[in-house]
């Protein structure tokens, strides 16, 4: 990696550098089984994300709001991994490391808008199980289709205008002696680190994304299962608490899959060995979209059934080709 030393050392100010460098997956022993692993999440998270969304089309039975917001997390996790791994793939494998300033800037606003948008979807999908079991008997009117498009409408807005202005308070800053990304992409931190000018907006605007994508959702999920477990408790029978419940377990271990990761990066990255916090990081990225359609195909009835009629008509279609 004599090229990425070279480029840290030169002593030259840019108002907007012809390119970044990012550096990757540097110094990181087998790293290489890593890259298989994460062709395989690729493929695992196409496959599977592409057959959750074509369940819910071709079924007319999941046309309940709920599965609105399933069908724009399998759409979002389907677009966050295409937009992420084939280029973290394509920097480490084929060593293109260099990266326009204007790709650079692109690249990071489509990851940041999606990996945003997954979070206010598991929001939706826990409005939406607040709304079944707080009020079964006016759920089609507090959480009717029009109020579930409202909803991921607006948290799509949400997500480009913060993503927007975090990139746009970019094109400010100048760049001084190094252009080098400390990371495995075009990540916001570490380019508005290797500034030489003010970065308090873009301090600023990190701050409140990180408390608009991760706290204020994680708060809000956490206290509606709170207004979930004492609805649950006031329910007469064991029986129906139960049944209440499993209805969650899909979006309980989908919240648990995106935040606890998150957090525990966030929380000890301080004090992991840089390579460490970049191999947790992009895990705690890409593995999510591979794991949230076996969620939903194992933990979510209504899909298995359509899942077991679809193949079942397929098989027999065949047969009667044959």
């Amino acid at each position: 990696m004599d090229f990425l030393n070279s480029a840290a050392e030169k002593n030259t100010t840019f108002v907007q550098p012809a390119n970044f460098i990012i550096s990757g997956f540097v110094g990181i022993p087998n790293i290489r089984y890593y890259f298989v692993f994460l062709c395989f999440i690729y493929i695992f998270s196409v496959v599977g994300n592409t057959a959750v969304m074509l369940i819910i089309i071709f079924d007319h039975t999941l046309r309940s709001p709920k599965y609105i917001g399933v069908f724009n997390l399998a759409f979002t996790d389907l677009l966050s991994n295409s937009a992420l791994v084939p280029k973290v793939l394509d920097i480490s494998l084929f060593n293109h490391h260099y990266i326009s300033y204007h790709n650079c800037l692109t690249f990071m606003f489509f990851c940041f808008t999606l990996i945003s948008m997954q979070a206010f979807n598991l929001v939706v999908l826990s409005f939406d199980r607040i709304m079944a079991i707080m009020y079964p008997l006016h759920y089609q009117m507090r959480a009717s289709h029009k109020i579930i498009l409202s909803l991921i409408a607006f948290f799509w807005l949400l997500a480009i205008a913060l993503t927007g202005t975090a990139v746009g308070l970019l094109t400010r800053l100048y760049f001084c002696e190094s252009v080098v990304i400390n990371s495995y992409y075009c990540d916001h931190g570490p380019i508005y680190r290797l500034s030489c000018n003010d970065v308090t907006p873009n301090k600023t605007i990190s701050a409140w994304s990180r408390a608009f994508v991760l706290w204020l959702p994680l708060i809000f999920i956490l206290g509606s299962y709170c207004c979930i477990g004492y609805s649950l408790s006031r329910i007469s029978t064991c029986k129906e608490r139960v049944k209440a419940l499993k209805t969650c377990t899909g979006h309980l271990s989908l919240v648990a899959i995106y935040f606890i990761p998150i957090l525990v990066v966030y929380s000890f990255g301080s004090t992991m060995h840089p390579n460490a916090r970049i191999v947790n990081l992009s895990l705690a990225s890409v593995t999510p979209p591979m794991l949230n359609p076996i969620i939903y195909v194992f933990q979510t009835a209504e899909i298995k059934k359509s899942l077991k009629k679809l193949l079942k008509a397929k098989i027999q279609i065949s047969h009667r080709v044959l």
